[in-house]
């Protein structure tokens, strides 16, 4: 479908559109989405316009330090585990603001906003949460009409009580978000002031002709719990209720059995093609007005186990290609559909926005804008990149080389720098918090910063994240160019030395806190 025309305009300087849509959707198992295990109509649509990425790599993990990431810039999972925008740093939001453009959030992503996450929705023009998913304090009773499904061990969760509201497909939360993102676009978006005199709008609004669509959609994540038909469609032979949680271990075989395997993951896979279905609103509806002057990135946080290295969820494990390696599709105006190899990460997101509307960041931040990719200008942006969780392995990223380096010992030391404290809420043990500043802790600058910052050095017996605890694997070195299923660990050989000395040599470039240098034995 034609787009509609729009009254001459400012331009990007940095490209020749007014628009950008970022959809994120939590969770996006790259390797499903490379076969044809489950129906993704829109996204396959979208993939054949686009430009393919794929050298993609998630940096902070999970989903908050993740976000981080993706708003700001700059990684911190080498300084934190799980936070809010700083206050010596920026989200792009406030950059594009300064650029008179307005940026709507929609979201239905519950870590937003809750500790931990509550700031990061706050710079945008507007936002919009759509209640309900996972974790969600939404109802304080359950519907006895419906009576939940195995968790797993994990007990109640507030989505016991909010699963009861959903009583067709269109009350489920990706649905709603989905559905909200493609309504603003017919009838608030800025672009759409050609339809209407705004030019006696107080605040400056009427120069607001640029807009920044930001889709945190929390699908596929579990729960995945969808309605039929997508409940049954890849294991119409289950009998009983679905398995919609997976387990977060690495020992799958000793908890699941085979068809209980099979069930978890085809509820992902109904999760996924029924978001998919509902991203399609969101696609047709820049199609029909914005499809030549706006840019779409559809991208993910990080992938998800479903039984690859036998391992379900996000569980305390080194960050292999099924969790690291991760979809980018970016369709650009004026830009015909091609593959780009260069390594990229997800802060690099960061810098191709902000760099999209003539904009810049204040705080000293790690992305590298991916337009001169997109245009062809340049064969590359970037020789390396990070990837980790906070208190475990930290991955250098390579020349088609993976390198995850341990804990050199016991896993200290190790300080949180932060002048917001908080960690991953877990609910129904509010009182289960990281130990508070006390007299350990001494004030350090963060790089490209003068504002003093938290730095609070643990000890042994300290309560740490989940994800921080558990054993080690040791040291991993893998040719992922030609042995993607990382079977070969090439530790402990010639190729080790120099990927140690580049690791070493990238944290110093990041000004990396001394402590990791001295707990990963690069000191």
């Amino acid at each position: 479908m034609a787009s509609r025309a729009h009254p001459a305009r400012p331009r990007s300087t940095s490209g020749d559109f007014l628009n950008l849509v970022f959809v994120l959707l939590d969770s996006l198992n790259r390797w499903v989405l490379d076969s044809d295990e489950f129906d993704t109509p829109n996204l396959d649509r979208f993939a054949k316009q686009s430009v393919e990425f794929t050298n993609h790599y998630s940096g902070s993990l999970p989903c908050v330090p993740a976000r981080h990431d993706l708003i700001c810039g700059a990684w911190d999972f080498l300084w934190k585990p799980w936070g809010s925008i700083e206050i010596w740093e920026e989200p792009l939001t406030e950059a594009l603001r300064r650029e008179n453009v307005c940026t709507k959030l929609v979201s239905d992503h519950p870590h937003l906003f809750e500790s931990g996450g509550e700031n990061y929705h706050v710079g945008f023009t507007a936002w919009q949460y759509e209640r309900g998913h996972e974790g969600d304090p939404w109802r304080t009773r359950p519907d006895p009409s419906w009576l939940g499904a195995p968790s797993y061990g994990r007990g109640w969760l507030p989505y016991d009580y909010s699963r009861g509201a959903f009583r067709t497909e269109e009350d489920f939360p990706g649905a709603k978000t989905m559905s909200a993102a493609a309504r603003w676009l017919r009838d608030e978006a800025p672009a759409n002031s050609g339809r209407v005199d705004l030019s006696g709008w107080p605040l400056g609004r009427e120069k607001q002709d640029r807009f920044l669509l930001f889709i945190d959609e929390f699908d596929p994540h579990e729960p995945f719990d969808t309605p039929e038909p997508y409940a049954s469609m890849y294991d119409a032979a289950w009998e009983g209720p679905h398995l919609i949680w997976p387990p977060y271990t690495t020992t799958g075989e000793q908890i699941l059995k085979p068809d209980e395997a099979r069930q978890v993951r085809a509820q992902y896979g109904g999760k996924l093609t029924f978001i998919d279905r509902w991203l399609g609103l969101v696609l047709d509806e820049i199609d029909a007005q914005y499809a030549d002057d706006t840019a779409v990135i559809i991208t993910t946080d990080h992938g998800h186990y479903l039984g690859e290295k036998d391992a379900w969820g996000k569980p305390p494990f080194p960050v292999y290609e099924t969790m690291g390696h991760i979809p980018l599709f970016v369709r650009w105006p004026g830009v015909e559909p091609k593959t780009v190899d260069a390594l990229t990460t997800s802060v690099d997101l960061a810098a191709t926005i902000v760099d999209a509307f003539g904009a810049s960041y204040r705080h000293k931040t790690h992305g590298k804008s991916l337009v001169p990719l997109i245009t062809g200008r340049q064969p590359s942006v970037r020789d390396w990149a990070l990837c980790g969780v906070w208190g475990r392995e930290v991955q250098l990223i390579y020349d088609g080389t993976k390198y995850t380096r341990a804990p050199d010992g016991d896993n200290l030391p190790l300080s949180l720098w932060s002048n917001r404290w908080s960690t991953m809420p877990v609910w129904r043990f509010h009182d289960l918090k990281l130990p508070p500043p006390d007299d350990r802790a001494t004030l350090d600058k963060m790089p490209g910063s003068k504002i003093p910052v938290i730095r609070q050095p643990f000890r042994e017996g300290d309560m740490l994240p989940y994800w921080a605890l558990g054993a080690f694997h040791g040291n991993h070195l893998y040719d992922v160019s030609s042995d993607s299923e990382e079977v070969d660990n090439l530790a402990g050989t010639t190729r080790e030395t120099s990927a140690r000395d580049l690791l070493a040599d990238a944290l110093r470039e990041v000004e990396a806190p001394s402590e990791q240098f001295e707990r990963l034995g690069l000191d």
